[in-house]
């Protein structure tokens, strides 16, 4: 990822001189040691004073605090059991690991913090929380903390990016937060799917009301982005602002889970609002080429054209039309239908996948990794796109996808990930498709299944309750899934609802070396899409 360059009226990237210090060196001499040094440290955004309180908070010796430290991972990693041979069990459960990494507290053991506007806060009934790269962990990783973390811990997230936006200079949610601070990289105003995904699912724990103005004010603030343009317009326009092919679809999904929250509080008119600006994908999706294309503000398409052409600041953000094409979460039916309907998208997607780079140059952009064709595993606007034949009624071929994928871009070693882990959503998207399903547009709802990559797992939830993953058969060999039952009921569906998923019970997959070509094909088997009305 890389900064993005909005800089607010008047900014720079931070507003606060920055320190630089070279050629520093510290040397300590404490003597003939007769046991080893133990050295504790502690910081603090406030002060010196807390971070000498957050210091004193923490006590006991290194072995005392180590042990401390290890039965919170295990219980913490304990959430997902899972059974499968060696290997694999070594990626998924350091894949949770890292997870489970951020977001991080920021506050201090009395409650401040150093806020976005450089002032010291306190959080009063929470536990502020910061580190947040919206842009890539919206995706999975924020769904799996909604599965794996306490209810209490994903409040908190929501708490810290409410607190964060009325502390906000320009009065919007965070865009990607590093230690309370702005830092304006990536695009989009990916807060907002976060928070209505978490009330969407039941978090509660703060002011629904409240997060939903905090929603529409940051999809609001004209001077970010292009948003000006893209209000009047209904897209962004490429000549007034970079990226801008990327920034519309972006805007447009996030604009649907503010219209998805509105609804469930009753707020039929801010629903109806952002409804309608869920469908400004159309605008900037030319149907001649079959891509997503960035327009002129005059309404024309900018040439000349390369689907494949990625330069940082052009068209799209760290990707190509390829990539960015695929990116309509909340309508993918209705992006197929304009492709020219279900076998049409698939032979594009087929055409993505088995695409021939040879040619191709791509050393001069440093995200782009674990091409699979014109597939970039190693960047996230790809994430979803393997389970996107659901949606065309053919899951097999998702099957065939993320066998491919998961056996190229994930391994035991240091080269384990194809590119940055991005806080967890590299690794929230192997621990989501090896339980078998992933979560392709928050806010559904939905959970998308694909095949899993364990013989047997069990998700730990609220009250006691476990969700078991079981895989009969699964093998090399058996890389399809035969057949599906929902707690012993045959499930003619690829996808499983969140309530269904919280309320316990057993999916069980019956793995087999054919396709099973009649499962879950017909339209009323398929996940969700806006235009199907479900």
């Amino acid at each position: 990822m890389e900064y993005k360059g909005f800089q607010g009226p008047g900014r720079g990237r931070d507003d606060v001189d920055q320190l630089a210090g070279r050629a520093l060196v510290a040397r300590l001499d404490f003597g003939k040691l007769d046991k080893p040094l133990e050295l504790k440290v502690a910081l603090s955004s406030v002060d010196e004073d807390n971070a000498i309180a957050n210091l004193d908070t923490e006590r006991g010796n290194f072995d005392a605090v180590r042990a401390k430290t290890r039965a919170a991972w295990e219980q913490a990693l304990g959430a997902i059991e899972i059974e499968v041979p060696a290997a694999t069990k070594t990626m998924v459960s350091t894949a949770l690991y890292h997870a489970l990494m951020a977001p991080s507290v920021f506050s201090d053991a009395d409650g401040r913090y150093r806020g976005p506007d450089d002032q010291v806060h306190k959080a009063e009934g929470f536990t502020f929380h910061s580190t947040f790269s919206l842009w890539d962990t919206f995706r999975a990783e924020h769904p799996l903390l909604l599965l794996v973390q306490p209810e209490r811990r994903n409040a908190d997230f929501v708490q810290s990016l409410l607190a964060s936006q009325k502390e906000s200079p320009f009065g919007i949610l965070p865009i990607w937060q590093f230690h309370g601070r702005e830092t304006w990289t990536m695009i989009g105003y990916h807060a907002v799917p976060v928070i209505a995904d978490a009330y969407l699912k039941g978090v509660r724990g703060f002011d629904a009301n409240a997060a939903l103005d905090a929603m529409v004010k940051s999809a609001s603030y004209g001077p970010y982005g292009g948003l000006d343009h893209y209000m009047k317009l209904g897209y962004v326009p490429i000549d007034k602002e970079p990226e801008a092919a990327s920034k519309t679809v972006e805007y447009a999904y996030d604009d649907w889970t503010i219209a998805r929250m509105a609804r469930a509080l009753g707020k039929d008119d801010v629903a109806a609002a952002f409804e309608k600006r869920s469908a400004n994908w159309r605008n900037s999706f030319d149907a001649k080429t079959g891509f997503l294309r960035a327009r002129k503000a005059d309404g024309s398409f900018r040439v000349p054209f390369d689907p494949t052409a990625i330069n940082y600041g052009s068209d799209y953000t760290e990707g190509n039309a390829w990539q960015y094409s695929w990116f309509v979460p909340h309508d993918q039916a209705a992006m197929f239908a304009l492709l020219g309907g279900d076998q049409a998208a698939v032979k594009k997607l087929d055409a993505m996948f088995d695409f021939d780079n040879s040619k191709i140059d791509y050393s001069h952009a440093e995200d782009i990794a674990g091409l699979i064709g014109q597939y970039i595993h190693g960047n996230e606007p790809s994430h979803h796109v393997a389970y996107l034949y659901n949606f065309a009624g053919q899951p097999w071929r998702t099957q065939e996808r993320l066998k491919q994928i998961v056996e190229s871009q994930y391994k035991t070693g240091p080269e384990g990930l194809s590119g940055n882990d991005d806080l967890g959503q590299m690794s929230s998207w192997l621990v989501f498709t090896s339980l078998g399903f992933y979560p392709v547009a928050p806010g559904s709802n939905q959970y998308v299944l694909g095949r899993p990559f364990v013989n047997r797992a069990a998700l730990s939830l609220p009250d006691g309750k476990r969700f078991v993953v079981l895989a009969d058969g699964l093998s090399d060999a058996n890389r399809y899934v035969g057949k599906v039952t929902l707690n012993g009921k045959p499930l003619a569906r690829s996808y499983i609802t969140h309530d269904e998923l919280t309320a316990g019970g057993e999916l069980h997959f019956t793995m087999q070396a054919n396709p099973n070509k009649s499962w879950a094909t017909s339209r009323a088997a398929r996940p969700f899409s806006t235009s199907m009305g479900r």
